[in-house]
């Protein structure tokens, strides 16, 4: 989650000016550099990622053959609410 929300500092695998475009023109960051980042296996991150996803704190985007992923402020801030009223 960190990693998404500054992504063009915290994924390295690539220029910054492809994080902004894929930020911009397909909606997230690839999975293939959360991979390169994470030092994971590709099946674990996307494992993650879909959790994630199916929690509200992603979102995700496929164009082609890739999936993007940018984090979901309204679902984070949803849990950080729940967080704060239930424990």
């Amino acid at each position: 989650m960190k990693w998404l929300k500054d992504p063009e500092k915290e994924i390295t695998s690539v220029s910054c000016e492809t994080v902004r475009f894929m930020m911009t023109e397909r909606g997230g960051i690839c999975v293939q550099d959360l991979v390169k980042r994470a030092g994971l296996a590709q099946s674990t991150v996307s494992s993650y990622l879909s959790m994630m996803e199916k929690c509200d704190l992603l979102i995700s985007e496929r164009h082609g053959k890739w999936t993007y992923y940018r984090r979901n402020e309204q679902g984070i801030q949803k849990l950080g609410q729940a967080v704060g009223e239930e424990l």
